[in-house]
């Protein structure tokens, strides 16, 4: 049985996740709208992740007995100036999630939450590739400036990825 008091902070994270999702989603939107259609693939890989995380939360409350409540999410934004300052804004979102991870695993620890903490030690790691993919493409999109053939290149790149559903790959 879950306590409340983690309920409650998966719950909150539930939130954070399915938000990520919306934004990734708006970002996807808008990088279709400028012309950037593999790097809006990108954000939308990203956004089935993010609902894919919201639904591991969500699996591992039920399977504690516990009650998943959905909050409202918030209304993300839906205009950026470049593809950078898209990266950069998933990237520092990425930080943002990974604070809010590292607090539910303190809410874990302080509550002896052995199962949560195993269950928010692969969010953990999970967050390490998230930050380092949205960096990595940020410093890239960086490097290229206002290269129309440099910004080919990586948007052709990144409609290269596909959607693998965690634990999959493992």
């Amino acid at each position: 049985m879950i306590g409340k008091k983690m309920q409650d902070a998966i719950n909150e994270q539930i939130k954070f996740e399915l938000e990520s999702a919306y934004l990734y989603y708006a970002m996807a939107a808008h990088l279709h709208e400028i012309g950037f259609d593999g790097m809006a693939n990108w954000m939308k890989i990203q956004t089935q992740e993010e609902l894919a995380h919201a639904a591991k939360f969500f699996d591992f409350i039920h399977e504690r007995e516990g009650h998943v409540e959905l909050k409202e999410l918030s209304k993300p934004q839906k205009n950026w100036d470049t593809p950078l300052d898209i990266f950069k804004a998933a990237y520092k979102h990425e930080q943002f999630i990974t604070g809010k991870i590292n607090d539910v695993y303190k809410i874990a620890q302080e509550e002896n939450d052995y199962p949560a903490l195993v269950v928010l030690q692969w969010f953990i790691n999970e967050q390490v590739e998230e930050e380092a993919a949205a960096s990595k493409i940020a410093q890239d999109l960086e490097r290229l400036g206002d290269s129309g053939h440099g910004l080919f290149m990586m948007d052709r790149e990144l409609g290269n990825r596909t959607f693998t559903p965690p634990g999959s790959e493992e």
